[in-house]
């Protein structure tokens, strides 16, 4: 069962890649991987571009685990030279827009998901959700779904990782501060200058030390990277305004965080979104031990993804690598979907009493 889950997956991928599907442009690659599962009899769930559906002896009185990815991609950049939409495979390589990222991890859960489908005595229900703009953080991707999901108890997100355990991923802030000044001449030192009101606060973005240290992460990063004021050279500035880059651990919540730099300093701080939660799963969990067991690292991810969406326990693991994620002429090897499907059956057997 497990070669013919590893065929049928690898030519889902070949028409996935083949299909334009830009953040809020995924209507073609929901469609395909709604037919993909309606064809193996799988009753299948849409909303926008976003489909899920549930194993077949779904019980309500059980917790359910979610199997996620995505099927947005970014645009090609200019780098390419191979056409980003023709999914050839060459030594091992099958090339393709979204192949690396998230493709090759979509199509191995997908398999993983048809693996368990029709088997009764699992200990948990399964929930597969095929996602969109997760590229964009957007709002009708996952989290537009996710209510209709129902209650979950943890949840693996497939990014490339290597099919290493990212245990705990970066959340993020994004905050847009202002001073006020008072305008006047400059020549007659009139005013009262917003810039130099801001240098206080921007030291302190520099400088301050959170007191609570991620084991996974190490320090809380604030870059201040971007700053504007003034409108001509014998004008004092009446306003300043620069934005921080808050990449925050798993260590503190995005709140807490927000309340800390409100506290400290005097500038109006606007965050554009707190949704993009830090967010973590205990190493002794069940499905992180059996990914030990299978030979697997477990390590902290730097870079965002739906994980930052969910609340619940949640591990990012995939085939493919991240360094190749939104590269030119992006590519993942067959050999790594063949695995990926195999890891995760063999990590979920002991979680969910699979056989």
């Amino acid at each position: 069962m497990t070669s013919q889950l590893q065929k049928d997956s690898l030519e889902l991928l070949k028409q996935l890649i083949s299909i334009p599907s830009f953040s809020k442009e995924e209507d073609k690659t929901a469609d395909v991987i709604e037919q993909f599962l309606q064809q193996r009899n799988v009753k299948t769930r849409r909303k926008l571009n976003n489909v899920w559906a549930y194993n077949k002896h779904f019980d309500a009185s059980k917790p359910t685990l979610l199997l996620n990815s995505h099927h947005d991609t970014v645009k090609p950049n200019t780098g390419y030279t191979r056409d980003p939409y023709e999914a050839k495979v060459e030594d091992g390589k099958l090339y393709g827009l979204g192949s690396n990222d998230a493709g090759g991890c979509l199509v191995s859960l997908i398999a993983t998901f048809l693996y368990y489908y029709e088997q009764q005595e699992l200990s948990y229900n399964l929930c597969l959700a095929a996602t969109a703009e997760e590229e964009i953080s957007g709002n009708n991707g996952l989290e537009h779904v996710l209510p209709e999901l129902g209650e979950l108890e943890f949840a693996i997100v497939g990014e490339p990782t290597q099919m290493n355990l990212a245990i705990a991923e970066r959340g993020l802030l994004v905050l847009d501060c202002m001073v006020h000044g008072k305008a006047g001449h400059a020549a007659r030192e009139e005013g009262d200058n917003a810039i130099y009101k801001a240098l206080k606060d921007i030291d302190w973005f520099r400088n301050y030390r959170f007191s609570k240290v991620s084991e996974m992460f190490g320090p809380l990063k604030m870059s201040v990277t971007i700053i504007n004021a003034g409108s001509q050279h014998n004008v004092v500035p009446a306003t300043c305004t620069f934005t921080v880059d808050v990449r925050v651990t798993d260590a503190y919540t995005n709140e807490e965080v927000l309340k800390i730099i409100r506290t400290n300093v005097d500038c109006e701080v606007k965050p554009r979104s707190v949704r993009l939660k830090p967010s973590s799963i205990d190493k002794a969990h069940p499905i992180v031990q059996s990914g030990i067991a299978l030979g697997r690292t477990t390590y902290g991810s730097p870079t965002t993804s739906d994980q930052a969406l969910l609340s619940i326990p949640s591990l990012k693991v995939g085939p493919g690598d991240s360094a190749r994620s939104h590269m030119a002429d992006e590519y993942i090897y067959t050999n790594e979907i063949e695995e990926g499907i195999a890891l995760y059956i063999e990590m979920l057997k002991p979680v969910i009493n699979g056989k």
